[in-house]
């Protein structure tokens, strides 16, 4: 997708979910319910309008969901994309406590760490664009909320760039202006489809490869032009894509699922959906 096209899309949606209107002119012969086994769902089509919702007001945690934003806000600065970032103690997991191929002394570009962060979801690496943001780490998940206030997501705040904190919070409407606004940046869109990427953190050590968390990319039936996964505990299994599915842009958010393949099981109960009463 152009640039140009990304933010035509990105403002339009972004102005139809001003209003909630549970209509819609493309898919108009929907019958029966996806099924969707998560606990908060939404489906748009490019236009903005409401394929499907359900649960779209409720704040949840949304676990790494929140790296898009960090993105974003890294991308708004201006900084440097290929200065070299170091990881340093100060980056690692002290909630979660979750692992990193990240060790101390690890250095890649921040272009790199944004790659990382999005496509992989690495932790380090998000924390690490924090951490090195004009102003340190205050300075920028201050600048989070006042992104996420820009935006009109006027129940969603930020707690930290990761996405540990489960005081990171949304809800399906809020990720739908997110998913939006950062369909926008090309580099977000490249990192949140590239399914594999070699990196090289260690002078004296071989490369490292990164999968991307969301197996659908895999699928030849999928069409993805966005998307990043997420999971904490108070969270669930989480999922948002922009799509295209047989020539019709959708996009979706799934939130809150307790099954480890239930938001990929939901996105193709609703694709079979919505090829069944297209």
């Amino acid at each position: 997708m152009g640039i140009a096209k990304a933010i035509s899309r990105a403002l339009i949606l972004l102005a139809a979910l001003s209003a909630t209107v549970y209509a819609n002119p493309k898919f108009t012969h929907l019958e029966g319910n996806p099924g969707l086994r998560s606990a908060s769902a939404l489906i748009l089509d490019a236009e903005g309008a409401v394929i499907y919702g359900k649960d779209v007001d409720t704040v949840r945690p949304i676990a790494s969901i929140t790296k898009l934003m960090t993105a974003m806000v890294v991308l708004d600065s201006g900084v440097d994309l290929d200065e070299k970032i170091t990881i340093t103690r100060a980056d690692r997991d002290m909630i979660r406590l979750t692992g990193s191929r990240l060790d101390f002394g690890a250095t890649l570009s921040r272009r790199e760490l944004i790659l990382l962060a999005v496509m992989s979801s690495e932790n380090r690496a998000a924390m690490a664009l924090g951490r090195t943001y004009p102003g340190g780490m205050e300075r920028f998940v201050e600048h989070m909320n006042r992104k996420a206030r820009a935006l009109g997501m006027g129940n969603s705040r930020f707690a930290d760039p990761a996405g540990l904190k489960a005081d990171n919070v949304s809800t399906a409407k809020d990720l739908a202006r997110m998913v939006a606004a950062a369909d926008a940046y090309p580099l977000i869109t490249q990192a949140s489809t590239t399914t594999r990427m070699e990196v090289r953190p260690y002078a004296s050590r071989g490369p490292l490869t990164y999968g991307n968390t969301n197996r659908l990319l895999k699928n030849k039936n999928w069409d993805i032009e966005l998307s990043k996964t997420g999971y904490i505990h108070e969270a669930g299994r989480c999922l948002v894509m922009q799509a295209n599915i047989e020539g019709e842009d959708v996009s979706i958010v799934l939130l809150n699922s307790f099954g480890k393949l239930t938001p990929f099981g939901d996105s193709n109960r609703l694709r079979k959906w919505l090829l069944t009463n297209s």
